[in-house]
C-alpha cells in the first residue's frame, strides 16, 4: 500500500513537517515517489515511523536514534549494538518508571490521608475521584 505524505502523518500522528524533518536528519529513508514527484510512504516506512515514535515517547535522545538508524541500515552485522542501545534505553525506562511509581505512592499516601480527614471533620466535602490502577 502507498500513503501520500499527508495520510502518513494521519496514521503516524507525526505532522508532516516532522516527516520532512526525520527524513532530512535520515531517521527515515527517503520514502519512494509516486508519477508526480510525491512521497509515496509504504507500510514498511509507517512501521518504522511507528517505532521512531515509540523511541521518542521512551525519551531517548535524537541523536541516539539517529545511530540506531544508520546501524539498522547496516543490517545484521549491527545487531549487538542496537540491541546494546535499546538495552540501555530499556534501563533508562525503567528508571524513570521507578521514579514515577515513588511519586504515585507520595499522591496515593497524601489522598488517603485527606480521605480520612474527610472522613472524620464534619461538613468537609470528599470530592469522588476515579481510581487508577497502578
Amino acid at each position: 500500500m502507498s500513503y501520500s505524505i499527508a495520510e502518513a502523518a494521519r496514521r503516524s500522528g507525526l505532522s508532516i513537517d516532522t516527516l520532512r524533518y526525520y527524513e532530512r536528519i535520515k531517521l527515515l529513508d527517503p520514502p519512494a515517489r509516486d508519477t508526480a514527484g510525491r512521497r509515496a510512504y509504504s507500510d514498511a516506512d509507517l512501521a518504522w515511523l511507528e517505532f521512531l515514535t515509540k523511541l521518542r515517547t521512551t525519551g531517548m535522545p535524537i541523536k541516539m536514534m539517529r545511530e540506531y538508524a544508520q546501524l539498522r541500515a547496516a543490517g545484521d552485522a549491527s545487531a549487538g549494538r542496537r540491541r546494546a542501545i535499546l538495552l540501555e534505553q530499556r534501563r533508562s525506562v525503567a528508571e524513570r518508571i521507578a521514579e514515577l511509581q515513588a511519586c504515585m505512592d507520595v499522591l496515593n499516601y497524601k489522598i488517603e490521608n485527606y480521605d480520612r480527614i474527610c472522613a472524620r471533620v464534619p461538613g468537609a466535602v470528599s470530592v469522588v475521584r476515579e481510581e487508577i490502577s497502578a
